[in-house]
This record gives structure tokens, sequence and C-alpha cells, in this order.
């Protein structure tokens, strides 16, 4: 009895959070079809806004400009965020070891208004440094994309590390020393070894990057220039004038294609560590058959 009671309790508070989190999303979604410009109001059925989303050309510049900035973050911050990853997982103690730990991560904790103030006031520095420099003047650069992809791919980052590090400590250094013994260069073992078996966790990290990237309006607020306004700041922009349903239609097509994408991300993850896993067991089934074959 008290297992049954347990077990519903169980079942009706995952319902309970299922409801929580996605009736606002199906609510948002159904409304995206209102025909009436009231988009508190059921009007019936209509296409309308989407038909208008795609002729505006201030939402669909935003758009452009965010998916280049998620995109180019955060395959930079997998690059930069691997290598920080490896150098915590391989290199188990050296000097300085526990501060790089800490300022790696520092970015996922630290309230986004301080990391943007912060990578705005460096650009400011950069830029006096730059006008009063007689040999790099030719530098000189507005706050825009580069300044927003910078601080995207310090936020990014941090995560994608935490995310490769912990896929790292759960692997089987075995495999790395033996390929080390038979003779094989470190980048050669970290390429043909070491990042196959980190793939799931570089994707994972990848989609999230572009996930934090697009959802970001903060960092980006402080890092933009004119003429740069990505898609966030063009949202909160529109909504503080009054709701749009072309928000709506916005905020649909964001949702279908996030949840495309995690859903293919998340069904290669699995299909191919359902593989590993059976590679795994057949060598473990031969190598105890190889062994009870042994007199």
């Amino acid at each position: 009895m008290n297992h049954n009671r347990i077990s519903w309790f169980l079942k009706a508070s995952l319902a309970a959070g299922l409801l929580f989190l996605y009736i606002p999303l199906f609510i948002l979604i159904i409304f995206s079809f209102n025909a009436s410009a009231l988009v508190t109001v059921w009007g019936g059925f209509s296409m309308r806004w989407y038909g208008e989303l795609l002729q505006n050309q201030v939402i669909l510049s935003a758009l452009w400009l965010s998916l280049r900035i998620a995109l180019v973050s955060s395959f930079a911050a997998v690059m930069l965020g691997t290598l920080a990853a490896y150098a915590l997982a391989r290199i188990k103690r050296f000097r300085g070891s526990t501060l790089f730990a800490g300022m790696v991560s520092a970015p996922m904790v630290m309230p986004e208004v301080i990391t943007g103030l912060s990578m705005l006031m460096l650009i400011f520095q950069v830029q006096i440094f730059l006008q009063n420099s007689a040999w790099l003047g030719f530098l000189n650069f507005e706050r825009g994309f580069f300044t927003i992809w910078l601080g995207h791919t310090t936020l990014v980052m941090a995560y994608v590390t935490v995310i490769v590090r912990a896929r790292l400590g759960e692997l089987d250094e075995s495999l790395e020393e033996a390929a080390k013994d038979l003779g094989a260069k470190p980048l050669k073992i970290f390429f043909t070894i070491t990042l196959p078996l980190i793939a799931p966790a570089l994707i994972s990290g990848f989609l999230l990057g572009i996930t934090l990237s697009l959802d970001d309006l903060v960092i980006a607020s402080f890092l933009s220039g004119p003429g740069s306004s990505t898609l966030p700041m063009v949202i909160f922009s529109k909504i503080r004038r009054g709701l749009d349903p072309q928000m709506n239609v916005l905020a649909t097509i964001m949702i279908v294609v996030i949840s495309t994408l995690v859903i293919t991300g998340n069904y290669f993850l699995m299909k191919k560590q359902s593989r590993l896993d059976r590679e795994a067991r057949q060598a473990t089934e031969e190598n105890i058959t190889s062994d009870s074959t042994l007199p």
C-alpha cells in the first residue's frame, strides 16, 4: 500500500511539473494562429501573423544576427572549453589549478550584469589603447558583432568546460595509456581515442551554447552597438510597447526549431551510446570466452 501511494505521488508530481512547464508554451503556440490583433482575445484560426513576420525586416535581421553570433560563439566556446576541460581532467594537480578551475566556472555563477559591465569596460580600455597607439590605430573597432561574440563565448565556454570535464572524468584512461605505451603521440591519442569518446559532450555543449546565446539579453545589451540589435533585444523592446502577435509566432518558430534540434541531438547521442555499450558488452563476452578456453 505504501509503495502504491508513493508511486502515485511521484506520477502526480511529474505530471504537475510537466504541466507547469509546458502549458504556457502550448497556449503561446495556439495563440500564434490567432486572427485577432489582440493577443489575449481569440479571433479565429489564421496564418496571418506568420506571413507578416516573414516580411518584418527588423526581426529577420535581428534573427540572422543572433543565429550567426550563436553559431560562431558556440563553436569557439567548444574549442576553448574542450582545451580547458582537458587540462583540468588530465593534469591532476598543477600550480594554480584550483584558481584556474574557479575562474573557468565563474561566468556560470556571476550575474550577467557584472559580466556585461566588465566586458564593456574592457572594450572601452582596448579602444582607448588602440586610438592612442601609433602602430595599432588601424585595429580600432566599434561595438557590434565582434564584441557580442566575445561576451557570449566567455559565457558559453564555462558551461562547455563543465560538461566536457565531467565526460572526461568518466572515461577509462587505460585506453589512452595503452595507446601511449604502443608509441602513439599525444595529439594522435587525443584525435583518435579521446575526441570520439567525448563527442556526445561536445555536441551537447554546442547545442547548449546556441540556446544560451539566443536567450541572452543582458550581455548583448551592454556589448551591442548601433545597428547590431540581437533578437532578444528586439523582442524586449517590442514587448515594452505592448504585446505583439508576431512575437507569439516568433516564439513558436523558435520552440519548434530548438525542440527539433534537441530531440534530434538526443536521438543520435543515445544511438551512439547504445552502440558503444553493445560493443563493450561484446568485447567483454569475447574476453570471458577466450579466458574460459584457456587450459
